[in-house]
């Protein structure tokens, strides 16, 4: 039986380093090293040799007493997507489908309490949020997390409430735990999910489970689009049909075989 690592298993020099990374964001692209000392609660001069390294390295620069992140940070996420089959799988189905619907298509997986962009093809700009590969949205008020959460056992979503909670980025957003979960039995029972306006007004996304072999719901399958081009209606009738259809021959390509609907939701 194998067991999570303990604080004698952990590197703590590199937690620190990636801590300093990690508070580079939109609210602070250029921090000085006070301002990153603050975000991180690590000492100044702890942040300084971070810094220095990460410098060496080519991951950060430094000018005029201020900080920010070089394109070489890129690459992380891009040894990601090269040694991660399910990108490359899904690509052309993100295409196709993106084609299909003139909305932008994207595929997305839980990391944590947060859904991660894994892979996307864009159309149109419809979210004032830059959304590219590596955004972090939550997953209690998005079509992809309540398709990513759907099939995970209750623990999981119950640790996902406790780190995330429930908070409103919207009127519409659902911020009541009770009724979360009927969101997420009802997702599971039909198979896909809808979400209107609850990450932001005017957004409208529908999503659809993406299969392993094993039948494990290992990502989510999207197309967004704007309540000023389209309808819950229209999504239910004309985009939800094509958008499983899509999931299912990216799940086939895992080598997932699929049984009839009815069964379990999705499958």
């Amino acid at each position: 039986m194998t067991t999570g690592p303990t604080d004698r298993d952990r590197i703590q020099s590199i937690e620190r380093g990636f801590a300093v990374l990690l508070a580079f964001d939109a609210e602070r692209p250029n921090p000085t090293l006070a301002e990153l000392a603050s975000a991180t609660d690590l000492s100044r001069p702890a942040v300084r040799r971070i810094l220095l390294t990460l410098q060496h390295l080519g991951y950060v620069r430094g000018e005029a007493g201020r900080w920010s992140l070089t394109p070489r940070v890129l690459s992380i996420g891009q040894h990601y997507s090269a040694s991660h089959a399910m990108i490359e799988i899904a690509q052309p189905h993100l295409m196709r489908l993106a084609e299909h619907t003139q909305e932008s298509a994207s595929l997305a997986a839980l990391d944590g309490a947060e859904v991660v962009y894994v892979a996307r093809v864009p159309v149109r700009r419809i979210m004032s949020i830059n959304v590219s590969v590596g955004t972090r949205v939550p997953p209690h008020s998005t079509s992809m997390g309540r398709v990513l959460l759907a099939w995970e056992p209750a623990e999981v979503v119950d640790q996902v409430l406790a780190e995330h909670g429930l908070p409103a980025s919207t009127e519409h957003t659902i911020t009541d735990p009770a009724r979360f979960r009927r969101a997420l039995a009802e997702t599971r029972a039909q198979g896909w999910a809808i979400v209107a306006e609850e990450l932001e007004i005017g957004l409208l996304s529908a999503s659809a489970p993406v299969r392993d072999q094993s039948g494990k719901v290992v990502a989510a399958l999207a197309s967004s689009t704007s309540s000023g081009r389209s309808s819950v209606a229209e999504l239910r009738e004309k985009v939800v049909p094509v958008l499983r259809e899509a999931a299912d021959r990216i799940s086939a390509d895992f080598g997932h075989r699929a049984a009839a609907r009815g069964h379990e939701g999705f499958f």
